[in-house]
């Protein structure tokens, strides 16, 4: 398959559509397809992924040793 000619064949398609509601398919696809994985994550996520930039910006940090070590029993 040439990905380059399938391309061309589908924005041609697209151009000459009239189905709104194919067309808002396509738009939801492109969104999704588009979304940042933080807009995908919980809060409580962003919260903690916050509160670990911030302790790393005060150089509250942890050797990569140090934290294999300390959490070796779940990991």
């Amino acid at each position: 398959m040439d990905i380059q000619a399938e391309k061309l064949r589908l924005i041609a398609w697209l151009a000459r559509l009239n189905d709104t509601k194919t067309l808002n398919e396509f738009i939801t696809l492109k969104k999704k397809k588009e979304m940042d994985w933080w807009d995908e994550i919980s809060s409580e996520e962003r919260a903690e992924i916050e509160d670990g930039l911030a302790q790393a910006d005060k150089g509250d940090v942890m050797l990569h040793e140090e934290v294999m070590s300390k959490y070796k029993k779940w990991l």
